[in-house]
């Protein structure tokens, strides 16, 4: 009797290797994440032990792309403790940066074909004309969703800042403004909350931002930090009645300083200083006016009149605990998220529109803020407590 002939269907062969794979590599991401999870809090599940910090409260999906395939991650949830992961770091940088990448080749001018060869690189094969016009429709609505979700969390204090980049209007070119907006939430970790474009930084502008933000539901918020931007002061009285501005002190140094010979700078600025280095209100008022009055004795009338007329939209912070007024009287925690923007801003150049820079800049934002920059505490839970 003749042999009997095998066959195969490669393509049927090749599409059960690629489910196998991929089912292994969400077995063993969700194995590791409860792993992950056990140790953070110190215990197994259901297992009480005295040494327990926290306490696991299920879990919630996300679904992660892959070189093997789109997975479903089951996130644990803890209660006392904020759940981090290492294990997915890598991958949840590669997505964010592949979205990066597809917006800002798209706006640099790169055509469709001209991605298709970047296409290897990105997603590890080529990918086809049609899959690379999907891939940036997929990720600028990844953003956009990212930069548009509900905010849940209380922001006890709101740090605030505008940008301002270049686009072509009608054969010329204007600034266009960026505005973005962080918080810091119960447990004391940042979060960004916002980022909308204007063409200025005018109290309309502003207004819409801060209504906007306020649509989202944050809850809580109890000051905004940033400059004295147009229009910025009046906006968040009127959206925000309940929080109480404080303009950074470094701007209000850099005007009272533009009105003092250079030569002269160095002792008034160390004057200055020692304003908000006092430990309580009543003190810092009574040092600005002894500063205001030393530099009207020095004939620097200008110089005095300012310190007089703004010293106290500087002192918010000395309603709030003293352990935060390091955190909280400066626009710090945004800086780099400002560098960050602008470093990735400046390889495009000019961008087509408001919209197109807005776009790239929230697609940094979301990288950066996926990162360790968003799982590092910048104000300790003990410092939020009254």
């Amino acid at each position: 009797m003749p042999d009997s002939i095998v066959s195969l269907n490669e393509g049927s062969l090749r599409a059960d290797l690629r489910e196998l794979v991929r089912r292994t590599v969400e077995e063993m991401l969700n194995g590791l994440l409860d792993e992950e999870a056990d140790d953070l809090v110190g215990a197994e599940r259901y297992e009480r032990t005295a040494d327990r910090e926290a306490c696991r409260a299920g879990h919630y999906e996300r679904k992660l792309t892959t070189t093997s395939g789109e997975v479903t991650i089951r996130m644990p949830k803890l209660k006392g403790m904020r759940f981090t992961t290492a294990v997915i770091e890598r991958y949840r940088r590669r997505e964010a940066s592949v979205e990066e990448a597809m917006i800002e080749m798209c706006l640099a001018g790169v055509s469709t074909r001209g991605i298709e060869g970047v296409g290897e690189i990105l997603w590890g094969s080529s990918v086809s004309a049609a899959t690379v016009s999907n891939l940036n429709e997929r990720a600028f609505e990844a953003v956009e969703a990212w930069g548009n979700g509900p905010l849940e969390r209380a922001c006890p204090y709101v740090y605030v800042d505008g940008i301002y980049l270049k686009r072509s209007w009608g054969g010329s070119y204007e600034n266009v403004a960026a505005m973005v907006a962080i918080g810091v939430d119960d447990d004391g970790y940042r979060e960004v909350i916002g980022a909308a474009e204007g063409f200025t930084e005018s109290s309309e502008c502003w207004r819409e931002l801060l209504s906007w933000l306020r649509s989202r539901g944050p809850r809580g918020v109890r000051m905004f930090t940033g400059d004295k931007a147009a229009g910025m002061v009046g906006s968040i009285a009127e959206v925000f009645p309940e929080a109480a501005h404080q303009r950074r002190t470094v701007h209000f140094y850099r005007n009272v300083l533009a009105r003092v010979p250079k030569t002269r700078r160095p002792r008034v600025a160390a004057m200055l200083k020692a304003i908000h280095a006092m430990e309580s209100r009543e003190a810092a008022e009574a040092k600005a006016l002894e500063v205001a009055s030393e530099l009207e004795k020095s004939k620097l009338r200008e110089a005095a009149m300012v310190v007089r007329d703004g010293y106290a939209e500087t002192l918010a912070y000395t309603r709030f605990p003293r352990e935060r007024w390091r955190r909280i009287r400066t626009n710090n925690a945004i800086e780099r998220l400002n560098r960050e923007i602008r470093r990735r801003t400046r390889v495009v150049g000019t961008f087509p529109d408001g919209r197109s820079a807005l776009m790239l800049v929230t697609a940094r934002l979301k990288y950066v803020a996926e990162s360790s920059w968003g799982s590092r505490r910048y104000l300790g839970v003990t410092l939020l407590d009254e």
